[in-house]
């Protein structure tokens, strides 16, 4: 196959072959079915709880020796060292989804608990982090009190706590981008954006065995077609067909069935979801020239999607996760996608807040592309 001019027309035929041979394989259909009806409601019952190097940012407008001595409290494995922010920049880093808890400390707040009164601390929360934010709501405010009374604040008057007791202090949480601290707002969504990648790498794998199998790779070794053609037709026909269902997914199983909220622009959403197509489907190609049938294409998969889903902060923040292992992540797709997708999901993100992650991902994506590009010319080469 000697270097030809990329025919789109080829593409296009190429690319709705590929359509018709997914068609007539029911297994493959019912598996995109259950991947993202089925899968996305159970996946909705499983969340992380645990809190562990969580990040948290702290604005001091008190500059008291017991604002200080709240700000050392904070101590790891459950926190990171608190970052000392002021209240524009809290407000950017939760944007941003870097803070999991922000704490406002007002001022004359040591002043006023030595006189008597009962300051008012807020605590904002972003929950989409719903594991986290959930329990950790309550290691920070018993932080707080245990802090207020070493200090001596038990000594002003309080009010009545839930058991009877009287707190010196009482801390305001305000759980931002899910207010109702529901599992099904986190773990729909992230099912989703799961399911993609996992389909992602399975259809194009398995497109590309199935024709090795069937013989149908050496019928276009005499066709005037290029591998840039082969690959570029299935990289769009299955980015499409994942594309389509996640879109249904999100509808008619997250909006419709589970009734929960998009916060922000679906189209944008897609968009990066494309991108992250385009990267996955190229790295789907790449194991499939890599693995010579379809049981070790299974065990090559399992091994690159479990790490991939895992650490990529779809299930644990990336923030709770060694730092070698988030750097590492940074070569994921899937790690800017999720970055992606709860920031404009989740947190009404735009294009402003998002543009890193999908320059990101068409980097990734272009470089895995181009080595999947080498590698099925040699394969072809070799079949020849």
């Amino acid at each position: 196959m000697g270097p030809l001019r990329l025919r789109w027309d080829h593409v296009r035929d190429l690319g709705v072959k590929e359509l018709w041979s997914l068609a007539r394989d029911p297994f493959l259909l019912g598996l995109i079915l259950f991947a993202f009806t089925v899968s996305v409601y159970a996946g909705t019952k499983v969340s992380p709880e645990t809190l562990q190097h969580t990040p948290i940012a702290i604005v001091d407008e008190d500059r008291s020796q017991l604002s200080s001595r709240l700000r050392d409290a904070f101590l790891p494995p459950y926190f990171q060292a608190p970052r000392l922010v002021d209240a524009d920049a809290m407000e950017r880093r939760l944007d941003a989804g870097l803070d999991t808890f922000a704490l406002r400390i007002p001022p004359r707040f040591q002043r006023d608990l030595l006189a008597g009164r009962q300051p008012v601390l807020q605590l904002q929360v972003d929950a989409t982090r719903m594991g986290q934010a959930f329990s950790g709501a309550g290691y920070v405010q018993r932080i707080v009190q245990d802090e207020v009374r070493r200090f001596g604040g038990a000594r002003s008057a309080g009010v009545p706590s839930e058991n009877g007791a009287s707190e010196p202090v009482e801390l305001v949480i305000r759980a931002r981008f899910n207010p109702e601290l529901s599992r099904v707002w986190f773990g729909s969504i992230m099912q989703v954006i799961n399911q993609v990648t996992l389909l992602s790498l399975l259809l194009t794998g398995a497109a590309l065995i199935r024709e090795r199998e069937r013989g149908t790779l050496e019928h276009l070794l005499v066709m005037p077609v290029t591998p840039l053609e082969i690959m570029l037709a299935k990289v769009w026909s299955m980015g499409l067909v994942v594309l389509v269902a996640a879109t249904a997914s999100l509808q008619l199983v997250v909006r419709g069935l589970l009734q929960v909220p998009i916060a922000g622009s679906l189209p944008l959403f897609l968009a990066g979801t494309a991108l992250h197509l385009f990267a996955t489907t190229s790295l789907g190609i790449l194991l499939g020239t890599l693995a010579r049938s379809m049981p070790r294409f299974g065990l090559t998969l399992l091994m690159v999607v479990l790490p991939l889903q895992m650490l990529s902060g779809s299930i644990t923040p990336r923030e709770s996760m060694p730092v070698w292992v988030q750097l590492a992540m940074l070569v994921a797709p899937n790690t800017h996608y999720v970055i992606l997708g709860q920031g404009v999901l989740y947190r009404s993100a735009g294009l402003a807040t998002v543009w890193p992650q999908f320059l990101w991902l068409a980097l990734i994506g272009s470089a895995f592309f181009g080595i999947a590009l080498a590698r099925f010319r040699r394969t072809l080469g070799a079949a020849g």
